[in-house]
């Protein structure tokens, strides 16, 4: 590995031992081995660099949300069962450190613009990213429109429950609970 490289495994490190605010450059610098002069370098800064390795713990969780690798052999795309079981293994890695980090990010939003902007950025991502997990398909083939609607509905789930299993996760809900919602939202829906 090189120096970009070592920086963002030290950077990941870092922010799950330390979170956002009290990760300091020289603490990267000391996690991975690098010197100072490499975060701007490779980085630009100290904040952007935690920002990159925010949104690559976050695609290193992207795999559990499959479960044993076996969503959609048994179920079909789309469907209510889909849903549940998807929404079932999300659930299940929302007791890892890496999830509080994600509140600590949304409550300084305004206080590190960088990470912000950056983390906006990163947010149509994850929606086109939770679509084929849920209706089948291919991530690359997912259009910006499906990503802006359908992509943002799950991120918006996703964001809640975060904030729900963080604050109180023996009140939190579980994807049986999400998925009668669902079905009572199709229900109404669907009434003539």
């Amino acid at each position: 590995m090189g120096h970009r490289e070592d920086l963002l495994e030290g950077a990941k490190r870092c922010l799950l031992a330390k979170g956002f605010v009290r990760t300091t450059a020289r603490d990267i610098v000391k996690e991975s081995g690098t010197n100072l002069a490499s975060i701007g370098y490779h980085y630009g800064s100290k904040d952007a660099l935690l920002a990159q390795a925010y949104v690559a713990l976050v695609g290193e969780m992207g795999d559990a949300f499959e479960g044993d690798g076996t969503v959609g052999s048994a179920t079909e795309a789309g469907s209510v069962e889909r849903f549940q079981e998807v929404w079932s293994n999300i659930i299940g890695t929302l007791r890892e450190p890496m999830w509080r980090l994600s509140m600590e990010v949304i409550t300084l939003g305004d206080k590190l613009p960088e990470v912000r902007d950056h983390l906006a950025r990163a947010q149509r991502e994850a929606g086109r990213g939770l679509i084929p997990l849920l209706m089948g398909g291919r991530e690359e083939d997912v259009l910006d429109e499906t990503a802006d609607t359908l992509g943002m509905l799950y991120v918006t789930l996703m964001t809640g429950l975060i904030a729900q299993w963080t604050f109180d996760p023996e009140t939190a809900p579980g994807a049986e609970q999400l998925t009668e919602g669902l079905r009572q939202v199709i229900e109404a829906a669907t009434r003539k």
